[in-house]
């Protein structure tokens, strides 16, 4: 399995340390207490797709049935992620050169709330909102365990891209292509 869809956590051995556990316990802890029946496996491509919520590092929610009408990405990345830190610019272009067509890209960072400083800094680079998965809603897409790992709902709401399923699930131009332009051009 290429390494390139796995987390890639900090190379300081003892933070690495300190990271997994609390990820462990915060992904761990998210699927069972949240969503004990949500399965990755539930989803299903052509049907609604679950709910998420982002509370956005500002506060401000943003809820999928809300964005009802627009084609949504969700996207799961971390600041220590490589290939996470490969996609994410490609990402946003993309959402900014399609953001009038009704693009909305939300994206939840698996780090944790002692790394605001980083995520912030990537944040300010990115065209769409950003918040730490650990304040946010997204039971239905299973325990987070590689990443990035990207989901496309289209404009009635059902889930059109199951990032589980892919084997690269990373975005790259021609993957946008082949998956949201046409969303986009949908109306």
């Amino acid at each position: 399995m290429s390494t390139r869809s796995h987390i890639h956590p900090p190379a300081n051995p003892a933070r690495r340390r300190v990271l997994q556990g609390a990820a462990a316990c915060t992904l761990l802890g998210f699927g069972s207490v949240l969503a004990p029946r949500a399965q990755a496996n539930d989803l299903r491509v052509g049907q609604p797709a679950p709910a998420a919520t982002l509370v956005t590092l500002d506060g401000k929610r943003l809820s999928t049935p809300e964005l009802t009408g627009q084609v949504v990405i969700l996207t799961f990345w971390a600041t220590w992620c490589v290939p996470c830190r490969d996609e994410l610019p490609l990402l946003s272009r993309y959402a900014a050169e399609h953001a009038a067509q009704g693009l909305a890209v939300l994206g939840f960072t698996l780090n944790t709330p002692d790394e605001l400083d980083e995520v912030r800094a990537v944040a300010r680079t990115l065209s769409f909102p950003v918040g730490f998965l650990a304040a946010a809603s997204a039971p239905g897409y299973g325990r987070i365990w590689r990443i990035p790992v990207n989901f496309t709902i289209d404009r009635a709401g059902r889930l059109v891209d199951d990032g589980w399923k892919e084997r690269h699930p990373e975005w790259t131009r021609e993957r946008l292509a082949r998956i949201v332009t046409p969303l986009l051009e949908q109306k």
